[in-house]
């Protein structure tokens, strides 16, 4: 009987082996199960910020290339402020007018050229001397632009260097 004793305690003792090798292979896998979820995951968010980069990138080099016509088009608002023909000008004014609120709707905007030159937005083509203050631009040549912040063209500006006199007197 002790046979038959031994054997049904050998046979729980290795139930129960078993049992704890399910019950740790199990954890094992809900483990790796939870990881590649989270892997899963982090993988479909960065694949949605490569497409939302890539749209972006593709869009700025859109604007980019729209920026000559929009520069074409300043040129053309002045010819026509002269001709006279004011239906034709005020047809072509609001064309212009529904061209730039769309590049707008896309985040262009144009750079701020009031005061000083910020050389991280403004090209200095030129340096006259004025009755203004020195640095502060006082004529835009090519207009600048933004993009959802990020600057896609820098403005062309004249700015002032002072006046002569004023640093004639200084000496």
């Amino acid at each position: 009987m002790e046979d038959k004793g031994e054997k049904e305690e050998d046979a729980k003792g290795n139930e129960k082996e078993k049992d704890e090798e399910i019950k740790k292979e199990y954890a094992e896998l809900k483990e790796r199960h939870i990881r590649l979820i989270a892997e899963f995951d982090n993988y479909k968010k960065s694949v949605m910020k490569d497409i939302a980069n890539a749209k972006e990138l593709g869009t700025m080099e859109l604007m980019k290339q729209l920026l000559g016509i929009l520069d074409e088009f300043d040129l053309m608002l002045i010819a026509v402020a002269k001709a006279e023909d004011r239906e034709m000008a005020k047809g072509l004014e609001l064309l212009y007018a529904n061209f730039v609120d769309t590049l707008k709707k896309f985040g262009l905007e144009e750079v701020d050229t009031q005061g000083k030159a910020d050389p991280y937005k403004h090209e200095v083509a030129l340096c006259m001397e004025s009755n203004e203050d020195e640095g502060k631009i006082i004529e835009v040549i090519k207009k600048g632009y933004t993009m959802n912040g990020k600057l896609i063209r820098p403005s062309t500006v004249i700015v002032s260097k002072g006046e002569e006199n004023k640093k004639g007197n200084e000496n």
